[in-house]
């Protein structure tokens, strides 16, 4: 047997205290990664949301957006079974992205981003969240950042916002070019790409019909106030055609504002367009759809009372953003304020999905 040196350590001691070191940092990371985002969450627990509901609830898992795959995810799900919820944060205006089995979900602009960016995947499964526009084009001005949607295109990806012209003050819509869903887009334009000189353009969404023609739509407030559509170029960089105007506010709960318009093709043949209505900064916002003979209209408004809206556990649902996941099956992703904590400082605009289907010509949840 050899002897130890005196005051020198053995191997095995060394060993057991690098396996104590190990374990205390996983012990750290699981601490820091699953248990203080599970504790964030807890506000978003149970949130239901009031629409029509199918008979059979579906058995869908939903789509991973921000981490809710892998091990931190199923963790987070045992604290908010039956909860819509993907983001427990604030992530306004919405809009997902799914390339094959990935999910890229988009909001309005936070303290530290532009366009704030989830990717799912990462360790076990955890969100990475980015700037997808670490830049603004020089005649934008920071803080005005908000409605981001984005359109594949052959070599890229378009990504459509609305920000602030600083020279005229008034709310316009531009766009950034990328390679990669999650960016960094760069936005070259000298100038906006839709910016009416008697009001202003803000909530722009993307929409591509069974051709393959792309579409633009938004809210636009220059002499017609509304939601207009226009179709775009093979690129996505430019307009082409006239817009039309869509949608506009003509029932008493929308308060005299229709916005934030996202567009699904339906098996029926129709085209149903989904808009927000009312004061966004309230519980009275609310989610409704109209139903169209085509990508530019005419529409048709079935409802004279909100499709989705508040309840108990969450309020002012709004900022629909249509996509379907790799199994085909149809959401929307959505705002809304939980534990009636609404407006800032005091609430957060939290991201949510829920699944729906078209059901003899009407959106149900499912």
């Amino acid at each position: 047997m050899t002897a130890t040196a005196p005051g020198r350590p053995s191997w095995k001691r060394i060993l057991v205290f690098v396996a104590g070191f190990v374990a205390m940092a996983v012990a750290l990371w699981v601490l820091i990664a699953v248990v203080i985002p599970t504790t964030q969450n807890l506000p978003c627990s149970g949130v239901q949301f009031r629409a029509p509901v199918k008979a059979q609830p579906s058995a869908d898992v939903v789509p991973p957006i921000g981490g809710a795959g892998g091990f931190a995810g199923h963790v987070r799900s045992l604290f908010n079974r039956g909860a819509p919820v993907v983001y427990c944060r604030d992530f306004a205006d919405p809009f997902v992205l799914r390339t094959g089995s990935s999910y890229y979900a988009y909001s309005t602009n936070t303290e530290s981003d532009h366009v704030p960016v989830l990717t799912s995947g990462g360790l076990f499964g955890t969100a990475r969240r980015a700037d997808a526009l670490p830049k603004l084009p020089a005649w934008s001005g920071p803080g005005y950042v908000w409605a981001p949607a984005l359109l594949a295109r052959p070599g890229g990806y378009v990504l459509y916002y609305t920000t602030l012209d600083k020279s005229t003050g008034r709310e316009c819509i531009s766009y950034a070019l990328a390679t990669e869903p999650r960016g960094p887009f760069v936005d070259h334009t000298s100038g906006p790409l839709i910016c009416p000189s008697g009001g202003g353009a803000i909530d722009p969404n993307p929409f591509v019909d069974a051709t393959g023609t792309a579409y633009l739509l938004w809210k636009s407030y220059d002499g017609f106030t509304g939601i207009m559509g226009q179709p775009l170029a093979a690129d996505g960089r430019s307009l082409v055609g006239t817009a039309q105007p869509m949608l506009k506010a003509d029932q008493p709960w929308e308060l005299g504002i229709v916005e934030a318009p996202t567009m699904l093709s339906a098996p029926d043949g129709r085209f149903y367009l989904f808009y927000s209505g009312n004061d966004w900064n309230t519980a009275n916002y609310a989610i409704s759809y109209a139903v169209c003979n085509s990508p530019l209209g005419p529409c048709v408004k079935p409802r004279q009372t909100p499709w989705l809206t508040s309840s108990p556990t969450a309020q002012g649902p709004g900022s629909p953003s249509v996509f379907s996941d790799a199994h085909g099956a149809t959401w929307l992703a959505l705002h809304s304020w939980v534990g009636n904590k609404v407006g800032y400082p005091q609430g957060a605009r939290n991201l949510f999905v829920v699944r729906f289907a078209i059901v003899n010509g009407a959106p149900v949840l499912t």
